[in-house]
């Protein structure tokens, strides 16, 4: 089962399997022309997702559980990479620095101001 935040929809934090996928995807209500910074507070429903995450890591889930995807879009709170950053250190996970990371598929350095091109463009 996904978790997912979305407007008004969320769904049972359930641990379905050994991983965990969250989404948090935005209303469209953040223009397009506003991404690359955060536009909106989105802290206290990360937070209660972090909770979640945290408990089903820590409690009887924790022998099953291998992985936690999460996904945010740039309509969620503005600015997805950002987004992700403010998830991880609510995992007491490091920051990743998005203005020096190199494309894996074309070598080039990709900066927080750059349009993402691609699902990939930011693994390693």
């Amino acid at each position: 089962m996904v978790w997912s935040q979305l407007a008004d929809i969320r769904t049972p934090p359930i641990v379905t399997t050994d991983f965990l996928y969250i989404r948090f995807i935005g209303d469209r209500t953040i223009h397009e022309k506003d991404f690359g910074k955060i536009q909106k507070d989105r802290i206290s429903e990360m937070k209660k997702w972090a909770r979640f995450l945290k408990r089903a890591r820590d409690e009887e889930q924790r022998d099953r559980l291998n992985l936690a995807i999460v996904a945010a879009n740039n309509h969620y709170a503005g600015f997805g990479p950002g987004t992700a950053n403010t998830f991880r250190k609510m995992l007491d996970l490091p920051e990743m620095a998005w203005n020096d990371v190199e494309s894996p598929n074309t070598g080039e350095n990709i900066s927080s101001n750059a349009k993402q091109t691609s699902l990939s463009v930011f693994l390693n």
